[in-house]
């Protein structure tokens, strides 16, 4: 090989390195994080003496006038360039000259990159409990619309008892409210700075670490410069809650899917929010409901990735940890919309009432109501379970002929139920008995309603503390 082919040669391998290591084309949604951090990171050198007031002020102006840029689209983000940490630190110096060079100073790429993933999740956890809020407020109006209507519950999708159709709406309300704790959680301990921790030891330079995480209003600091550049817990944490909260919405938008069909007909799609077939003109069909679904899979995919990429890797910074960043905003992305297009959709949603309440009075769904009823008749409720289901067998299916046997039954251990007494094996008796705390009974429902509205409460004031948290960055940022 020739002097030249040599030359050609090794351009085209540094042309392959940048193109390959580059990840200036994602990270650079981090701009926001990267400047606020840097600013607050600059006024600890000046507090601590390394950097003189006059390079503190040239670098504020400097980093502000390039987030002013950015965010009217006069700055553009070079893709060839390494990461958005350098491309930001070159604009820089670019800009204020000798006090841009000294930025950097007590600093590693591998603490900032640590602490602007930490500033990002914390604002992306606050944007999917807002959209998660909507949707439980979405679920308690339009359980408080649906009155005392019956449906059929289900076990093994096969008819079990009736319940209220407003209990049965309520139980996604609390899957949702357990989501918005464990998201809570995960803001904790998210919410710390690793600035300091240099490299992988720690700076040289007499910093005071909470200065910087007092103005970006992070809750504390880490305590091992290990840990803090190479944890990513935070982010597998973040995309594990999301990756459950996508599951709960996948549970709900299949018995939509479900619900909707021809042989259930319990629900009818809102004309605007489901789409139509090219060939046959009478469908009509679920496609938000089956796309939040679907999407659960790829939220799931994002976990996977994440913690796949952090399995095995040795302290400290690694490389990998670049690769976590494209699957977690996925994440984030994809639950966040999925949220949005499901409240729109369940907001229109109407429910065929009579249906579920015809539904209800099939399949001989008081059976268990028998069963009780013989218990407290002093037969054993194993014994009682079992004539029960004998009398079931015997009926055929048949609702009124296991009336008759159930009556039968009743009057062998005692005194025939008398006229006020014989609907005690309808669908509204069997869900008026259920009265205790969590059950399917109005009284019991609308006590349920209460406490979902003051949990709601509850999530606006932490939402707002979090909003608060994440407003620091933008005043950062001037």
């Amino acid at each position: 090989m020739n002097s030249r082919s040599k030359r050609a040669a090794k351009a085209s391998a540094s042309e392959l390195f940048v193109s390959f290591t580059s990840s200036v084309s994602f990270d650079s949604r981090l701009w926001r994080h990267d400047i606020a951090g840097s600013v607050a990171h600059a006024r600890s050198l000046a507090d601590s003496g390394v950097i003189s007031g006059q390079d503190l002020e040239d670098i504020t102006r400097g980093l502000r006038g390039i987030a002013s840029d950015i965010r009217s689209g006069e700055f553009t983000f070079d893709p060839s360039a390494e990461d958005l940490h350098m491309h930001i630190e070159k604009a820089l110096t670019e800009r204020v000259g000798d006090a841009g060079a000294m930025l950097h100073t007590g600093r590693s790429r591998n603490d900032q990159v640590a602490l602007d993933m930490r500033l990002y999740v914390r604002e992306a956890l606050a944007d999917v409990v807002a959209e998660a809020i909507n949707l439980q407020e979405a679920i308690v109006s339009k359980a408080a619309r649906q009155g005392d209507a019956i449906m059929p519950g289900y076990t093994h999708m096969q008819h079990g008892q009736p319940v209220l159709l407003s209990h049965h709406l309520l139980s996604y309300f609390w899957k949702l409210q357990r989501d918005v704790e464990r998201m809570s959680d995960c803001y904790d301990r998210t919410n710390v700075s690793p600035l300091g921790a240099g490299a992988l030891s720690g700076t040289a330079f007499p910093v005071d670490r909470m200065l910087p995480a007092n103005m970006l209003r992070m809750k504390g600091i880490t305590e091992n410069s290990l840990d803090a550049v190479s944890d990513r817990d935070f982010v597998a944490e973040a995309a594990f809650a999301l990756s459950l909260l996508a599951i709960h919405l996948s549970s709900m938008c299949e018995e939509f899917v479900i619900w909707s069909s021809q042989e259930f007909r319990f629900v009818r799609l809102p004309e605007g929010l489901s789409g139509g077939s090219s060939m046959m003109p009478q469908k009509r069909n679920p496609d938000i409901p089956e796309l939040v679904r679907a999407k659960a899979g790829r939220a799931v995919g994002g976990l996977v990735t994440i913690l796949t990429l952090l399995k095995s890797l040795p302290l400290a910074y690694n490389r990998d940890l670049q690769e976590d960043k494209e699957s977690l905003f996925d994440v984030f992305n994809t639950v966040e919309d999925s949220l949005n297009a499901l409240t729109y959709f369940l907001t229109e949603l109407e429910f065929d009432k009579v249906r579920m309440r015809g539904s209800a009075e099939t399949g001989l769904m008081t059976a268990t109501d028998l069963a009780d009823s013989l218990a407290t008749r002093g037969v054993p409720f194993r014994e009682a379970h079992g004539i029960v289901s004998g009398l079931s067998e015997c009926s055929g299916g048949d609702a009124v002929l296991f009336r008759e046997l159930a009556l039968d039954e009743l009057a062998s251990h005692g005194e025939r139920p008398g006229p006020d007494d014989d609907d005690f094996l309808d669908a509204e008796s069997s869900v008026l008995r259920r009265t205790v705390v969590g059950g399917t009974s109005p009284e019991a429902v609308r006590a349920q309603k209460e406490n979902a509205l003051a949990t709601i409460n509850g999530n606006r004031s932490l939402l707002q503390n979090m909003r608060n948290d994440a407003s620091a960055v933008d005043e950062l940022l001037g």
